[in-house]
This record gives structure tokens, sequence and C-alpha cells, in this order.
């Protein structure tokens, strides 16, 4: 019998590639093995193709801006909506190549085809039994439908098909209210399609802070309506396809559901692990290293369902590759190599609707409320924000009242991916309120708001009127809008 391989690694997304890029370090006995397309779920139908959609509609959105700033003409545009879907398109493919290289190269290690775990130690490519000393799961996930929906045919879509649309028809209906729901959502009403939205629970865009969902919900029913708090019931009607929701109805032209995705694991065989799985067909993964059990099996990336997004999927794959290869290069004679358990960083998510939503750290939901500050600010009159007209939305950050230590933030508010950027790095250095107004804030720049947040926080802290007058983090607010 030949020699066992290193390590078989199924699916080639986002966590695949970073454990290859791991393993090929250290060996050349290895597979690749993916079944579906190639090229990772991000660069397909995930992160970059949405925002090529979202870029093209803030663009065309701008032009309800213009008569403010003094420019004419802005009745006289239009939105060709095959042309933008074309468009993202040639960007994806674009994406999806560079995703491809990374594999193109591996001749034999890179074979297109499903895989079967028959234990830690073989899997099973085609009817091939490969033996190996470890084994990585990066699956990844797949959209959410329900059974009965896929009877629409081609006027239901997901993120999946969404995109390669040669256009739209004008009534649009998304399932969901999520992440992925408010991006596409918005992006479509302001691409000029008439959408209705529909969400079984009254939260939006994973917000979890009650005064910021409110915020982000008022603004949202500007541009599209929104029923949230009952599930949707679809059937086939004269004219095309009805929803319903409670007592709100709609006909649309087309769905889409975007009702979070679902893991690629069922047929994988994890049962032969020998472990128990949750309801979900899913064993315990050790979030620091990715192991399953004690077993030689690190399961990846969106298919382990912790958090399905591109920097999480990354990290996860570089942990797998580097523990399944401490596994399979420990001597048989040696004793079990202990796999690496990596501190992970700060929890940040990013929503690109607009305003931008963004979480940082802990969430005001996972806090107790009694050792708990929370500094916030309203964009409506944040001086930049206003000479932008983009003075809507809010910010909250939270602290320990006892440390005065920064423990997260949520915000609706424009330009927040730069602000969580920020905030996450605060959080991860564990920095306090007064530590982070000791910084810079440059004038005017959105920032400012989040410095008025900070103050608002710095006043509720038990130390607040203690700081040295020599201290530059305790210099208060001019009182004047425009220069805060």
């Amino acid at each position: 019998m030949s020699q066992p391989l290193d390590t078989v690694i199924i699916g080639a997304g986002t966590a695949g590639l970073a454990a290859l890029r791991e393993v090929r370090k250290r060996t050349d006995r290895y597979l690749i093995v993916n079944e579906g397309p190639w090229g990772t779920t991000c660069a397909r139908v995930g992160c970059m193709p949405s925002k090529a959609l979202i870029e093209a509609a803030n663009a065309f959105h701008r032009r309800h801006t213009f008569e403010a700033f003094g420019l004419r003409g802005a009745t006289g545009l239009s939105a060709d909506i095959a042309a933008v879907l074309q468009r993202v398109r040639s960007l994806r493919d674009n994406f999806v190549a560079g995703a491809m290289q990374a594999t193109e190269a591996l001749g034999a290690a890179r074979i297109a085809g499903s895989a079967t775990v028959l234990g830690p130690n073989a899997v099973d490519v085609e009817g091939t039994t490969y033996a190996t000393r470890s084994i990585i799961i990066a699956t990844g996930s797949r959209p959410r439908v329900p059974d009965e929906w896929l009877a629409f045919g081609d006027r239901m879509l997901t993120t999946d098909t969404l995109f390669e649309q040669p256009t739209l028809g004008p009534r649009v209906a998304v399932i969901g209210m999520g992440v992925i729901g408010v991006e596409i959502a918005q992006a479509l009403a302001r691409l000029g399609i008439e959408v209705a939205t529909f969400s079984t629970g009254d939260t939006l865009a994973g917000l979890k802070d009650p005064a910021l969902n409110a915020e982000l919900a008022a603004l949202l029913k500007h541009e599209m309506v929104l029923h949230t708090g009952a599930p949707a019931e679809l059937r086939e009607v004269a004219g095309g396809i009805e929803v319903r929701s409670g007592p709100n109805r709609v006909v649309v032209d087309q769905v889409i559901a975007a009702m979070g995705r679902v893991p690629n694991i069922e047929h994988l065989g994890l049962q032969t692990l020998g472990l128990p799985l949750d309801k979900r067909g899913m064993p315990a993964v050790n979030p620091q290293t990715q192991q399953i059990g004690d077993l030689p099996v690190f399961l990846a990336g969106d298919a382990n369902a912790h958090a399905p997004l591109l920097h999480e999927a990354a990290d996860e794959g570089h942990i797998a590759g580097i523990n399944a290869m401490a596994c399979a290069l420990t001597p048989a004679a040696a004793p079990a190599a202990a796999p690496t358990r990596f501190q992970r960083r700060t929890p940040l998510t990013i929503v690109f609707c607009d305003p931008q939503v963004a979480m940082v750290g802990q969430r005001l939901a996972d806090l107790e409320s009694a050792h708990t500050v929370t500094g916030t600010v309203s964009f409506e009159n944040q001086g930049r924000a206003r000479a932008a007209q983009r003075n809507h939305g809010r910010l909250n950050v939270y602290a320990d009242r006892a440390t005065g230590r920064l423990q997260g933030a949520e915000m609706c508010a424009p330009e927040a991916e730069h602000m969580a950027h920020l905030l996450a790095l605060a959080v991860q250095q564990k920095l306090t309120v007064h530590e982070l107004l000791g910084m810079p804030f440059y004038h005017p720049v959105l920032e400012e708001g989040l410095r008025t947040a900070l103050r608002d926080a710095a006043r509720q802290l038990a130390d607040a009127a203690n700081s040295p007058e020599s201290d530059l983090a305790s210099c208060p607010a001019l009182g004047v809008p425009a220069l805060e």
C-alpha cells in the first residue's frame, strides 16, 4: 500500500486556499479537492460582486443630492440595469480569475470532484480511497432556500444567481433582512427597482442595539417597503409571485432569498468520525485550533458556521493548515502533537448599506448594563457629514464602567467601515476611553463624531473629573457643532 498523504483539503474557497498555503510550505504530499465552481464564494457570488453592485447603486443615488449642491440636470440620469449587471460580472470574473491562480498549477494534487470522509484517516474522492494523516474540511456554504420555493424556477434568486441575470424585473421582494438582505435590497432600490422586504424578526443587518436598529429601520423605510415581525409566504398569482407576511401583501416579478447560508456538510460523512453531531449534523469545533475533538481533522471557514466572513475564513484556514501539518508530520513513535491554540482577532462585522452598519467587539446585548456605560453620537448635526449631505445615523461605544476600557461598539453611520477599524484596533489593544481621547483627531473628519461619542462615555466614568489639566485627553468640546 502506498504511503499515506499528509493531508487532504476538501474545498478550495478562502479557508481551503489559506490552508493550502500553509500545507505547501511543509509538504508536497497533499490533495486539494473541490466540488463545483473553483474560486472563492467571496469572489464569485459574495463580497466582491455585491460591492460592485452597491457602488453603482450609490453612485446613481447621489443624484438626489445634486440640487442641494447646486448641480443641475440630475433628472436626466437613468440606470441601465443590464449594463450595471454586466459590469458586475466583468469585475467578478476578474476577481475569480485571481483566486483560481492559486490552484491552477498544482497538477495531480488538484482534483475536481466530490469527497467523502471515511474516518479520521481516509477520504474517498470520486470512488478512489486515499489514506491520509490529516483532513482539512473547508467546503463553504450555500444560500438557504425553502424547498417549496424552488418551484418558482429562475424567478427565485439568491446571491448565487442574482448577478447572472441579464436584467431584473421592475418589482422585487427580498426575504430576509440580515447583512446580505439589507445590502442587496437597498442597492436594487437605489437603482430604481421597486423593492419590498420581509423579515421574520425585527432586527436588521445583525444589529443588537435597539436604538441603532430603530435608526436603520427608519432610514430604510424612505427607500423601500419594509415588513418585519412575521414569516413570508409565497404563491403563484396572475402577474407574478404573491408574497404575504401577516396582513401585508405584494406581487413581484422576482424574489431574492436572503435568509442566511447553510454549511455544506451533510454529505461529507462526518458521522464516520465517531463523535457526536448536533441537530445540524455539525461536530464541535475548537475555534482556537479548528480541530474536531482530538482527531487529526479540522473544520474551517463557512463550513463550521462560526462567522461566514472572508477574513475569518482566511484565519481559520491558516490555523487549520498549521495544525493539520503538526499532526501529519509528527513521527509515528512520538506523542501526538498538541495543536497550536491561536488567539482570535476582535470580532468585526461591516454591512455596506448607507449609512454603513458596523459591529466591533462585544455587542450591547452581550454586556451587563450595570457595569457598562454607553457613549453616543448622532451624525445629524456633525459638520463633515452635513457638508457631504450624509448626516444620518448614530454611533454607540460601550466601555467598562470600572476600568474605562472599551468593550465594543455598534453603529449605523456614514463611512462606518473606517471608524470600525479604529475601534477594533482599540478593543484588541485593550485601550481605555481616556487613552482613545488622547489620540489625534483631525478636523474636519467624520471621526470627530467618534470623539463625541467617546467624550459622552468619559463623562459617565468614575475618574472623568480627575484628569490633570496637562492631559489633552480631557480637552473638552468647544460647543460649536460645526467645529466638533
